[in-house]
């Protein structure tokens, strides 16, 4: 029999694992290269030997290899351990809803050859994609196929700014109007986090409702690291217009600009105003605030890990206070994502006391907090490469260690997910049984 590799869905969204497997090959050592040509020029490419036994079968889900990239039995490892080998020619294409393709080919000990490929798609059939051009605001709308009515995810980047296509992709493909939402380097927004004004996403709010004609008028706000932070500020300020909020390793307390400031500004500057007045933020005239691990790595050589300068600022209790974001105000149920070893800042630390304050409030939704165990950072959606643990930061320019290791953050964005669709779905049901 002739060597031959399977990939069981040629096709299919990108958070959809496949099962990988082969047969024919010769027994002894058989070498699998998975690579990725993406739409923004980078390259990727992972590796792994793997031993075949005298029956010429190979299942990745099943066999650890030998050597190589992975050493775990997961046939979605030949994609999340993927390492860039070319840096992006065009970084505006990295948050593109274009179909990613995986080239998979396996090598066996006599060289006999087997090749197949499997498409990752953020657009499901029937899934339309339109930008958003009323009411001065900038984004993507994404309907799902049907008549609806859909309930809606509102979601929002970081402090890297954009817009959050592939999300709200990938909520419309479950069943959700997703709404990526930009404001700031973006079109027609600022280029920098800097006096963001909160009645801005006060508008969207609105327009959401008018617009979009929510499904038991249920808008659920889902952000990412300074976005987790806006997600709990809106939850928290426009409580009766926000049903549900996720937080991807938020923060507790309001930050000042930081690394996405308007060139020259203080890093403790504004990021956020309300009513034409500053939101109070825990780096300003924080005497305790120590900046050089923003600007010194921990050894000389390697990519900064600023997360210990978040717990200087702590020590100032009055500060802290003050930028505490007033969460027992939401009127809904929370979710809270963290990294044990987020090298951003300590969100860990901050979403137990986020839960703490829930509680002690008595807020009367459900509030959880999923804690993943040696993950950093970088938390998203599952079956991409999570390899490249070090960034560099799309305003500031420097490289950041978000932490973790490729396999923790791996595991950490396939069970975030998935608890984050079961979390949609149960928060939709009661909003439908609200008086």
């Amino acid at each position: 029999m002739s060597l031959q590799l399977f990939i069981d869905a040629a096709d299919g969204l990108i958070d959809q694992p496949r099962r990988i497997t082969a047969r024919g090959a010769t027994p002894g050592i058989a070498r699998l290269t998975a690579t990725l040509a993406h739409p923004d020029g980078s390259q990727w490419r992972s590796q792994a030997d793997f031993r075949i036994a005298d029956d010429g079968r190979l299942d990745l889900d099943a066999q650890s290899p030998v050597a190589g990239d992975w050493d775990v039995p997961q046939a979605m490892a030949c994609v999340w351990a993927m390492r860039q080998i070319r840096e992006p020619l065009d970084s505006s294409l990295s948050e593109s809803v274009a179909p990613l393709n995986i080239d998979v080919e396996i090598e066996d000990e006599r060289g006999g050859l087997a090749c197949a490929t499997f498409g990752q798609r953020f657009l499901a059939p029937g899934v339309s994609r339109r930008p958003i051009v009323d009411a001065g605001l900038s984004g993507t709308v994404f309907l799902p196929a049907g008549n609806g009515p859909f309930p809606v995810v509102i979601v929002l980047n970081g402090s890297g700014g954009g817009t959050p296509e592939q999300r709200a992709a990938l909520y419309a493909a479950h069943g959700y109007i997703g709404v990526a939402l930009a404001y700031f380097k973006a079109p027609g927004r600022p280029g920098y986090i800097s006096d963001t004004p909160l009645e801005y996403f006060q508008t969207a709010l609105e327009w959401a409702q008018r617009s979009l004609a929510p499904r038991h008028n249920f808008i659920a706000v889902a952000g990412l690291s300074r976005g987790g932070e806006l997600a709990l500020l809106l939850a928290s300020t426009f409580a009766y217009q926000v049903s549900a909020v996720i937080g991807y390793v938020p923060s507790a307390v309001v930050h000042g600009t930081l690394r996405a400031g308007r060139p020259g500004q203080a890093r403790d500057a504004d990021a956020w105003t309300w009513q034409g007045q500053p939101l109070p933020n825990v780096w300003r005239n924080n005497v305790h605030a120590d900046w050089s691990a923003f600007d010194q790595p921990p050894i000389p050589g390697v990519p900064i890990r600023q997360a210990p300068a978040f717990s200087t600022v702590e020590q100032a209790a009055d500060n802290v206070a003050a930028a505490r974001i007033p969460v027992e105000r939401i009127n809904g149920p929370v979710l809270l994502i963290s990294g044990s070893d987020d090298g951003f800042w300590p969100s860990t630390e901050y979403c137990t006391r986020i839960v703490e304050a829930l509680s002690a409030a008595g807020h009367p939704w459900p509030a959880q907090h999923l804690c993943n165990e040696g993950a950093g950072h970088a938390i998203g959606f599952p079956y991409v490469p999570t390899t490249l643990i070090a960034k560099r930061h799309p305003v500031a320019g420097g490289v950041i260690g978000g932490g973790g290791t490729a396999l923790a953050n791996a595991r950490a964005n396939r069970r975030s997910w998935d608890v984050v669709l079961a979390f949609l779905d149960r928060a939709v049901s009661a909003q439908g049984e609200r008086p």
